[in-house]
């Protein structure tokens, strides 16, 4: 008989309340986002008041700073995230039903988005208020880490985001009709991977232990790109790796292409997160290699 873990009886509302006939919960994964972002402010401002880890120049911003920062970067975080799924995952569902893209409660996030709308409005802000580009976009990577952590962990929670199917010992029996759907005996179960514990793994406690071990030890702060180079790099190979655990996306799924390749010739291609993926481990490569010169 095939090993494999039942999924754990953890309910994706902590708890909820009925007011006046509406429903008001609070769900593990709203409260990742809070947390996520709240331990890794605390993480930035602690950087930022401890002159030894910067350069001559300084600590990039101040504290107050940052606080002023958090709020475009939380609007950004959701703006982009909404976005990036819509134009990378479902653009034509989209555009026949324009008004569901406002729909955020019915989910529909996407992280390469997200990113690119903090990177958007921390540019603006950084500009606005005539901050060092680089210096703070490697103190904001120091603090993305704690989300992507207890975001991942979420996932899993709520059963969503499972990886393809799998006999290794643990493979997780996720609920579901689709997680159950994997071509087998109507009396078997189907053991997924646990891919968002990999990316809980991966970019959260191994990329965050790499980025404060860099900023706080070895001093690469004083290097203006550095950090935030090793973040883009990091995360992209971490997702890109991961992804061939991870379940495709089923929009690219076909008879010809189970796999779900975003991009592919003769069965051989990229899924969307690989795909999405490539430019950030590029563009942070460059940026520790530019941060050599400076």
């Amino acid at each position: 008989m095939q090993a494999m873990i039942p999924f754990p009886d953890v309910s994706p509302e902590i708890f909820s309340v009925d007011l006046f006939g509406f429903v008001f919960a609070l769900r593990w994964y709203a409260l990742a986002y809070i947390v996520g972002i709240v331990i890794g402010w605390r993480i930035v401002v602690a950087t930022l008041k401890r002159p030894k880890f910067w350069g001559p120049a300084g600590a990039p911003m101040t504290p107050r700073q940052c606080e002023d920062l958090l709020t475009w970067v939380i609007l950004g975080v959701i703006l982009g995230g909404r976005l990036g799924y819509v134009l990378f995952y479902k653009p034509d569902e989209y555009l026949a039903n324009p008004a569901d893209v406002l729909k955020i409660w019915q989910g529909g996030m996407a992280f390469h988005g997200g990113l690119l709308g903090v990177i958007i409005a921390a540019w603006l802000v950084a500009r606005k208020e005539k901050l060092p580009k680089l210096s703070t976009a490697d103190a904001m990577a120091l603090g993305i880490w704690p989300g992507l952590l207890l975001g991942r962990i979420a996932n899993f929670i709520n059963a969503e985001l499972w990886g393809r199917p799998t006999d290794l010992p643990w493979g997780v029996v996720f609920p579901g009709y689709y997680a159950q759907e994997c071509g087998l005996a109507t009396d078997a179960y189907c053991a997924r991977h646990p891919s968002q514990l990999y990316e809980a793994l991966l970019e959260g406690v191994v990329l965050g232990g790499i980025l404060l071990w860099m900023a706080w030890k070895r001093g690469d702060l004083k290097y203006p790109g550095r950090v935030s180079g090793m973040f883009f790099a990091g995360y992209g190979l971490a997702r890109f790796v991961v992804e061939f655990a991870r379940q495709p996306d089923a929009q690219f799924v076909t008879e010809g292409n189970p796999l779900g390749l975003a991009y592919h010739i003769g069965g051989f291609g990229l899924t969307m997160g690989q795909v999405l993926s490539l430019p950030m481990i590029i563009g942070g490569l460059w940026l520790m290699k530019r941060a050599r010169h400076v």
